[in-house]
């Protein structure tokens, strides 16, 4: 996980205390999702760090809420040189797009309960 990644979750930390009018944690309601450029079992580990984070402050991860890209082992391309995503990563960030805004839609017309 990037240092910059894991600065935004120390700082996230301090949502912990806030809660809204209803008591629920203030970020209680909101959904997040992950992109991660790096190997397969570095993304797997990266994105289980970040969403049980991300889980512990009060957000909502969708089913399939994240998507990576990974070069081939020992490969040299960087993501930003390529023309255009591969197919595997365009269908499975436009699958985490999908489900991110059905669940978005949920929460809005159905949220969680009250403390």
């Amino acid at each position: 996980m990037s240092s910059i990644a894991q600065r935004v979750l120390e700082r996230l930390d301090a949502e912990l205390s806030r809660t809204d009018d209803a008591g629920r944690p203030a970020m209680t309601g909101k959904v997040a999702v992950a992109a991660v450029v790096g190997n397969e079992d570095g993304a797997h580990k990266i994105v289980a760090d970040l969403f049980q984070g991300l889980n512990d402050i009060g957000f909502s991860i969708p089913a399939q809420g994240c998507t990576y890209w990974n070069d081939h082992a020992m490969g040299s391309t960087d993501y930003l040189d390529l023309d255009e995503p591969p197919e595997e990563v365009a269908t499975t960030t436009a699958t985490l797009a999908r489900n991110t805004a059905h669940l978005a839609r949920l929460l809005t017309e159905h949220r969680y309960p009250s403390a």
